[in-house]
């Protein structure tokens, strides 16, 4: 057998002999658990103190029972099987990290891919690894191909990352960024008005659509199958080299939606998994269709070991794009390799993804009727599911949502957010942390303040 690149060697070989330079160089805000694992809404047997069942080692969440959180998906909490490997992971490298690289990175590494590709449904080569949506987005949008005279359409809705990802792009190569307006008032959009707007917007030199599937500054949710299908329409007569890429931050959705990327017609995706999926913080991925791929030139060079090894013996690298887009460098290892263990308590703890959307799309509604009764109180997240996840956004007449956070806080022991937009709005997001008391308690207290 030849230890020549690219003859002979299965990846997993080149991977494995990565020590020739170092092991490490081979490697390819507080919510509660009430007195029971979450099932579901609450069936009225809560208890703040998040005590253990007799056949539980405890709570699956560690959150500080004073308060009622609203705000996980800002950074989650993690669930105990996560905090575990995290510990688990940490001791070995504390006590022996060149050994534990050496014998466990190459694998923990795979796994980690292969938990985000089949909660996807997508092929492992096809999934890169990253830190964070931002880290994802921009890695994206800083090295998508593309030509004098090409144009990214994106929204005004989306979130600073994104803009400020292609405006860089715009100061560096001249390529034209235009936003579009997808809906005037957030509580009144419609799947129809959404993409009527996007399709109107597309130019025969777009190259590229860049969305958010839920938007965190009011809390609508995109309908993307619908805007997919408005892409593949005007692609028909496209050239290869011309189609628009749909790429998307789909953070707010991840980890909530009983659906994937993959299933919905998305070209790119672009996630963190430490906010709705409960998963490692510092921890992200990017996900691409295989056409997608092509068009994508990486960044940061990747630590997998048949690039390395190229390197060494003047080959050229033969790796799996997903693993060629993932960037190099020292990360928080054990964070990464316990996103195997997010998955599984995903799937097995809280039930899996539609057990998981139905939960969480319960107490939104919940939220969202209970809040929406009250005078002076005007929901900006729309009321159609189909236009909605786990965000919940309000204005409350003559109180400004700063002020508002802080006497829910102060007064109440309630934990909501501001959007960080330059229109603020209050924010919740309830998830499978939360009870149906804690969204009833919610209620109470900013029925008590819009009073």
């Amino acid at each position: 057998m030849s230890d020549e690149p690219g003859r002979g060697l299965s990846r997993r070989d080149l991977l494995a002999r990565g020590g020739v330079a170092g092991a490490t160089t081979v490697a390819a805000a507080g919510g509660y658990l009430a007195a029971r694992e979450i099932a579901g809404p609450d069936d009225g047997a809560s208890d703040r103190a998040g005590a253990s069942s007799p056949n539980s080692p405890g709570p699956l969440f560690a959150l500080d029972p004073a308060y009622v959180n609203l705000t996980t998906f800002v950074l989650a909490s993690h669930p105990r099987p996560v905090r575990e490997a995290i510990e688990r992971h940490r001791r070995k490298l504390d006590a022996n990290a060149a050994l534990y690289l050496r014998e466990a990175e190459v694998g923990l590494e795979e796994a980690a891919r292969e938990a985000l590709a089949g909660y996807l449904g997508a092929d492992p080569d096809e999934v890169a690894l990253t830190d964070s949506t931002t880290m994802g987005i921009a890695l994206v949008y800083a090295r998508l191909r593309l030509g004098p005279g090409d144009e990214v359409l994106t929204s005004e809705h989306d979130f600073f990352a994104t803009h400020e990802s292609l405006r860089l792009r715009e100061q560096l190569d001249g390529v034209t960024v235009r936003r579009v307006r997808l809906y005037d008032a957030p509580e009144s959009a419609s799947v129809d008005e959404i993409v009527t707007r996007i399709s109107r917007a597309l130019r025969p030199r777009t190259r590229c659509l860049a969305l958010t599937w839920v938007h965190s500054s009011s809390g609508v949710k995109l309908p993307l199958r619908e805007i997919a299908a408005a892409v593949a329409r005007a692609n028909r007569d496209r050239r290869v080299r011309e189609r628009i890429l749909l790429c998307v931050d789909g953070v707010h959705g991840f980890g909530v939606e009983d659906a994937s990327p993959v299933e919905l017609g998305v070209d790119v995706f672009a996630s963190g998994c430490h906010k709705w999926l409960f998963g490692p913080r510092g921890t992200g991925l990017v996900w691409a269709a295989a056409h997608a791929w092509e068009r994508l030139v990486p960044t940061i060079p990747t630590f997998d070991g048949q690039a390395y090894a190229a390197w060494l013996f003047g080959g050229v690298p033969d790796v799996p794009a997903g693993s060629l887009n993932t960037p190099g460098g020292f990360h928080s290892f054990e964070h990464r390799w316990a996103l195997k263990e997010a998955f599984e308590t995903h799937k097995n703890e809280l039930g899996g993804r539609a057990k998981v959307a139905a939960t969480t799309h319960a107490l939104a509604k919940r939220l969202k009727e209970g809040l929406a009764a009250i005078d002076g109180v005007t929901v900006k997240t729309p009321m159609d599911e189909s236009l909605s996840a786990g965000l919940v956004a309000v204005d409350l007449a003559g109180l400004e949502p700063r002020d508002a956070v802080d006497k829910l806080r102060e007064d109440h022991r309630i934990v909501a957010s501001v959007t960080p937009y330059a229109t603020e709005y209050l924010r919740f997001g309830p998830s499978v942390a939360n009870t149906e008391a804690d969204v009833d308690e919610t209620i109470a207290a900013v029925k008590s303040l819009a009073g």
